[in-house]
């Protein structure tokens, strides 16, 4: 996938798909730059190291890619993220009782807020944030209630050479006081403090290399080594950019259906419009590794 410029702003010329085929899984792409659904496997029964190669591959050339009509156990879940690296704990979401790796997911029509509104990259005010997360919803309101993806390397990719230039070794401070209060509704205390890290304004990804932004508005709060007020400017019109709909993908849920995404490269949104009715389920969180750039 090739940036280009117009008077508009950037396009994309989509180069040809010249991916291998898959041998055990299929994959039927929503658009050429992100997301793609996953077909031929049930994820409830063991994987063979073909098939979980190739959902590896899968989520590196979608960077989220989703599964339906699957029924998994709450184990099975929790078994299913555990193949791809150890498990994150949410540091105040409520958890499934006696498995804290088991975010719960639920809105309802008593529900002050909606988890994920807003974009943003799960828990980046980590020092470590997540690798990738798995939403299994098992229950879905009659109409709205969609996700949002969009792919941060398209995001990067976009800016202007001389954009990319001056965003080249900044950092970002990342923090989770928000997260004070937001979970009082499921009786949840407030810990004296939450996580704060320093991370890349743009990071390498360490397995495909790309770059991609990383900075959202969920928990970045400032660029550090400049002004508040250009820091302020700078964050602004990043937030704005990213949420571009020529970077992104819509994901329509259906009751038992999987999403998996990365991320190191992807921000998400999910649409709270479907109040009074329900939406539920749960989300298994893959640790990741500290972020870096590389030039």
């Amino acid at each position: 996938m090739d940036p280009v410029r117009s008077n508009n702003g950037p396009r994309y010329k989509h180069l040809a798909d010249e991916a291998a085929a898959y041998d055990t899984i299929t994959v039927d792409k929503l658009t050429p730059i992100i997301g793609g659904e996953i077909g031929g496997v049930d994820l409830s029964k063991p994987l063979g190291n073909r098939t979980l190669d190739e959902i590896h591959r899968a989520l590196a050339e979608n960077l989220v890619i989703f599964f339906r009509d699957q029924h998994l156990s709450e184990d099975q879940h929790l078994g299913f993220g555990r193949l791809f690296g150890d498990l994150h704990i949410h540091p105040a979401a409520p958890h499934a009782p006696g498995k804290p790796e088991l975010m719960i997911i639920h809105a309802d029509k008593d529900s002050p807020r909606a988890n994920g509104e807003g974009w943003h990259s799960d828990v980046s005010c980590d020092q470590e944030p997540p690798m990738g997360s798995i939403l299994y919803i098992r229950k879905c309101p009659p109409r709205g209630g969609d996700t949002l993806f969009a792919s941060m390397y398209a995001a990067y990719e976009a800016l202007s050479d001389r954009m990319k230039t001056y965003l080249e070794g900044l950092t970002a401070i990342h923090d989770g006081d928000h997260y004070r209060g937001q979970y009082a509704n499921y009786g949840i205390a407030d810990k004296p403090s939450y996580p704060r890290a320093e991370h890349p304004v743009v990071r390498t990804h360490p397995v495909t290399g790309k770059k991609a932004l990383y900075v959202n508005k969920g928990f970045t709060r400032r660029i550090l080594g400049i002004s508040r007020d250009e820091s302020e400017g700078i964050l602004n019109y990043l937030y704005e950019h990213m949420a571009n709909p020529l970077f992104q993908c819509r994901f329509r849920w259906q009751e038992n259906s999987i999403a998996f995404w990365d991320n190191r490269c992807v921000q998400h949104h999910a649409m709270w419009d479907y109040w009074p009715h329900t939406r539920s389920g749960h989300r298994v969180t893959v640790k990741g590794d500290r972020p870096f750039y590389r030039a």
